[in-house]
């Protein structure tokens, strides 16, 4: 056998391994509700989850989105009965609170600008995406703003599940809380939209298995 050709099995096999890998962070998955309130996450623990989850796609790279991260045991406290009372928001290591920023165009010069600097597009291209995305976001209904806002909340956070997974802790997402009152307690302003929260941390018992409908009920080619 040739190098090239070892070279070759070795890298299908490597990434025959990663796949592997990724897949048992899918398929081990689960909503956690009760956690190790013993446990810490460092908060340079907590940042590398949310570099490695910003990796999400936005709409026109955007990226909506905003983290309110709360390891306060007292802010926990605080947050439980907003959340209705939920245990994990107090026990779990940190609660991250998802936020859509509804006028995140008003950051496209420094997000274009920063493709300029790494070579990803020239300054004049930059200054049309500039001008491009504050002219359609900033114009756009806002029902319709806030659609986007949510949908692009909503894959960032997937990835800050599968993320928090593959280091080993585990995560619920939650819609089950008051937006209003979240706002009230930490003094967020109208142009940030409470989405969901994030308990991340150590079960202290595991998520239950759950079934799925069959591809058969809800795939189809060509046709619907």
């Amino acid at each position: 056998m040739s190098s090239t050709q070892i070279d070759s099995q070795v890298a299908f096999q490597t990434n025959e391994q990663s796949a592997a890998g990724f897949f048992e962070v899918l398929n081990s998955r689960r909503s956690v509700r009760k956690y190790d309130s013993s446990a810490v996450i460092s908060e340079a623990e907590i940042l590398e989850i949310l570099e490695i989850a910003t990796k999400a796609p936005s709409s026109s790279n955007m990226q909506p989105w905003r983290f309110l991260i709360v390891t306060d045991p007292e802010l926990k406290q605080k947050l439980q009965p907003i959340a209705f009372n939920q245990q994990q928001v107090a026990e779990a290591s940190a609660i991250v609170i998802v936020l859509g920023d509804l006028e995140m165009y008003s950051l496209s010069d420094k997000i274009y600008g920063a493709s300029v600097e790494v070579g990803y597009m020239t300054q004049e291209v930059a200054d049309n995406f500039i001008a491009n995305s504050t002219k359609m976001y900033s114009g756009l209904p806002a029902e319709r703003l806030k659609e986007i806002v949510v949908f692009d909340t909503g894959l960032v956070a997937m990835q800050i599940m599968l993320t928090a997974r593959a280091k080993g802790y585990d995560t619920v997402p939650m819609g089950g809380y008051n937006r209003d009152q979240v706002k009230e307690l930490f003094n967020i302003s109208d142009r940030f939209l409470p989405t969901l929260m994030l308990p991340i941390g150590k079960a202290a018992t595991e998520g239950h298995p759950t079934t799925r409908l069959s591809l058969d009920d809800i795939a189809s080619f060509n046709k619907f």
